[in-house]
């Protein structure tokens, strides 16, 4: 089948009437870490520059990921015209650098490697399965419902390095389950929260890293189902080596979805505070 192109989306349907603006915010933050899969690329050919078939394969899923960038970017700045992806994203490239000069994985070795790409891959086909039935931006839905499947797909080719990489490196269950969950924590790094920042808020401000996390999580985590979670935690359980579908999963899978609405809710509530803060009492009162 022929991979898509930024000529197959239908930008003509794009309706402005159907935007969500906390989305749109999601949106903006998204294409500038899609961008980025060539920074990825160059890391992994100097890990597995012994593997020339692999280090195609990384190229040729880096370009992909580029593309989702492009798509997105260019549907942000059809939402608002005031966004410009390309500044924000040279801005972005030049904060947030992978290791370079490396020969090894930062994983420790290659099974792990293709473990914590998988649970990214989970994250991203759930994220952008989440957004395409949250939206009702016809263009939106059809850039996330391909991205989606994508990300499903690249799953797939990273899952079956890892399982090739883990019949010679053998590593332990334990050590596989402690490879994918560090993967997850990463989510709060300065990737996803630097990104929102540069995208949404580059103007008002020093960043920090934890405020621009919070900010994010409070609008992303919405739009989740417990369906997206559940999918996604079956593809992260058979990443590490554990059964998908089995209770533990499930429950796994519940206490998630429980938790991202958590916090969800949590950092709303610290938002509305801190708009509070800055708004002046009279500017609160009613006229």
């Amino acid at each position: 089948m022929k991979h898509w192109t930024l000529d197959d989306i239908e930008w003509e349907k794009f309706d402005p009437s159907k935007i969500d603006p906390e989305l749109l915010k999601v949106i903006k933050a998204a294409s500038l870490v899609e961008k980025n899969g060539f920074e990825y690329a160059r890391y992994l050919e100097d890990v597995f520059s012994d593997d020339p078939a692999l280090v195609k394969a990384a190229w040729i899923w880096a370009a992909e990921e580029v593309q989702h960038g492009d798509a997105l970017g260019r549907w942000s700045e059809i939402a608002d015209p005031s966004f410009k992806f390309e500044e924000a994203f040279a801005d972005f490239e030049e904060t947030i650098q992978l290791p370079t000069d490396v020969s090894d994985s930062i994983r420790g070795s290659h099974t792990g490697e293709f473990i914590a790409r998988c649970i990214v891959e989970c994250g991203t086909s759930s994220l952008y399965s989440a957004i395409a039935a949250a939206t009702d931006e016809p263009v939106l839905k059809q850039i996330t419902q391909y991205i989606a499947a994508d990300e499903l797909r690249h799953y797939k080719l990273f899952y079956g390095y890892a399982k090739h990489y883990q019949s010679e490196e053998n590593l332990s269950r334990w050590t596989r389950f402690k490879i994918g969950f560090g993967r997850v924590i990463e989510t709060d790094d300065d990737e996803l929260s630097y990104a929102y920042y540069a995208a949404n808020h580059k103007g008002d401000g020093p960043y920090d890293r934890e405020r621009y996390n919070k900010l994010y999580v409070a609008r992303v985590y919405d739009f989740y189902q417990f369906r997206h979670i559940e999918r996604a935690s079956a593809m992260a359980f058979k990443a590490v080596g554990l059964k998908p579908h089995s209770w533990m999963c499930m429950t796994f899978a519940r206490l998630s979805f429980r938790f991202m609405k958590f916090r969800a809710r949590r950092f709303q509530r610290w938002e509305r505070k801190q708009q509070g803060a800055r708004t002046p009492a009279d500017a609160r009162s009613p006229a």
